[in-house]
């Protein structure tokens, strides 16, 4: 398991990417978070410079992988999970929950289970991955990631990380855990106090999934974030960065 890590002390703070993306996507947080709290990121199992899985993890392996890792570097964790990651850190608090202090959930859903056309175009995605390859796979989908008045060179770092991150069978293995989830029924279980944010301008799982997540969690609160498409916290850093941290003042009581 490759993990990216910042901070020596202060509370545990776990990152999630989604499921285009690595590590390299919490450069910001890693570098803005890690004062106060010791802030990791991983390759999900099957992705960058992790190992690939045995066999198919499903949703269920993710999040246990994820407890792992947090009972190893010292947890409960507070944890926060982009689009895929969110998934997976929302079941992780419900599988988990004396491991799970807080979660912030970022540009997410409840799964592509809850729509059948969302789970059938989630499956085909690791065909188009075979076919293409992931430097052209990642040229056709990063650019939607962000909004279109993103920076060309994010578009292009975007771009570059999903090459370098995606992979058969880890790929493959993660949409088929995407397909095949429905977290609507278990939301209402997850009680950790709870961070929704989302892009106003996201076009991938939209504001209404993000508004769905929050409208069921108990100990929700639902922020959007100005000028951002999916990947909220790389496009616009510095205002996601500020809404994390003045969540993590109340639930980790990290200083001002």
């Amino acid at each position: 398991m490759h993990v990216e890590q910042a901070g020596d002390r202060g509370p545990l703070l776990l990152c999630l990417h989604g499921i285009g993306s690595s590590s390299a996507a919490f450069a910001s947080q890693l570098a803005a978070l890690s004062a106060h709290m010791r802030v990791i990121a991983w390759d999900a199992p099957g992705y960058g410079r992790s190992a690939d899985p045995a066999e198919p993890p499903g949703l269920d392996g993710y999040a246990d992988t994820a407890a792992a890792l947090i009972r190893r570097h010292g947890g409960p964790a507070h944890v926060l999970g982009v689009s895929w990651g969110g998934v997976i850190a929302l079941r992780l608090a419900a599988r988990h929950p004396d491991l799970v202090a807080g979660l912030i959930v970022a540009d997410s859903s409840a799964g592509s289970g809850t729509d059948p056309d969302k789970a059938a175009a989630m499956r085909r995605r690791a065909a188009d991955l075979a076919s293409q390859g992931p430097e052209a796979f990642a040229r056709a989908r990063a650019p939607r990631l962000v909004s279109d008045r993103a920076p060309l060179d994010l578009v292009h770092r975007v771009t570059a990380t999903m090459a370098d991150a995606v992979r058969l069978p880890g790929y493959a293995w993660a949409a088929e855990s995407m397909a095949a989830t429905d977290l609507r029924p278990q939301l209402p279980t997850v009680t950790a106090p709870t961070l929704v944010l989302c892009g106003d301008l996201d076009q991938v799982t939209g504001v209404e999934a993000s508004q769905l997540i929050a409208g069921a969690l108990p100990t929700a609160v639902f922020v959007i974030v100005a000028g951002a498409g999916h990947l909220a916290n790389q496009e616009r850093p510095a205002a996601f960065n500020a809404w994390v941290h003045s969540h993590l003042r109340i639930t980790a009581r990290i200083p001002e």
